[in-house]
């Protein structure tokens, strides 16, 4: 059966949210250049707070569009993979190189496995591990950034309120389910892929 999906527009409410996410995400990484991390952090969280928002427009009210499921996990991919590779190269940061390259790898790993599994016609869907995978990803960058920031130097919200300590613990724990949830998607698509016409 054809897939009947409208093509839709970037003037459709939901693709419109996805593209000022993406807009404000580009602007995060302009300050991020720059070195104005408080400002960084501000729009890095605006952009993730906004990630349901179209998504569930376009269940509630519609349209949902090809291009809208083309938009909104690049928009993701981009806030996620962006992030962490600026702070990889950002001094006391606590984010290893390594730990960017695990980031980037399991998006391109599961983006690939995606296009293979939907173009062989089979289902795809996100399930509950890649959510919380996204959750964790950007409260450990969010941490990352509050403590590059001049707001924790500035010993805000209160002195040795975020210890080093906590931040590895959530980017450990950041590590761990973004291969988890790899391995996951990977042993979907097997399956998937087994038993696609």
């Amino acid at each position: 059966m054809a897939d009947e999906t409208p093509l839709g527009s970037l003037s459709d409410p939901p693709n419109a949210i996805t593209t000022a996410r993406l807009a404000v995400t580009l602007a995060c990484f302009v300050c991020l250049s720059l070195g104005w991390f408080r400002a960084a952090l501000v729009l890095f969280v605006l952009a993730a707070a906004t990630d349901w928002a179209d998504g569930y427009w376009a269940r509630r009210w519609g349209p949902i569009t090809k291009l809208g499921r083309v938009l909104d996990p690049m928009a993701d991919k981009l806030l996620i993979c962006g992030a962490f590779t600026y702070l990889a190269a950002i001094p006391g940061s606590r984010v290893a190189p390594w730990m960017a390259v695990v980031v980037f790898a399991r998006e391109l790993l599961v983006t690939t496995l995606r296009a293979m599994v939907e173009g062989a016609g089979g289902d795809f869907s996100a399930v509950w591990i890649g959510k919380w995978k996204f959750a964790l990803q950007v409260v450990s960058a969010a941490l990352c950034l509050l403590f590059v920031s001049p707001w924790r130097t500035a010993g805000w919200p209160t002195p040795g309120s975020l210890a080093t300590g906590v931040v590895d613990f959530f980017l450990w724990a950041m590590v761990a389910i973004t291969v988890y949830s790899g391995v996951t998607y990977t042993r979907s698509a097997i399956a998937a892929l087994r038993g696609a016409p």
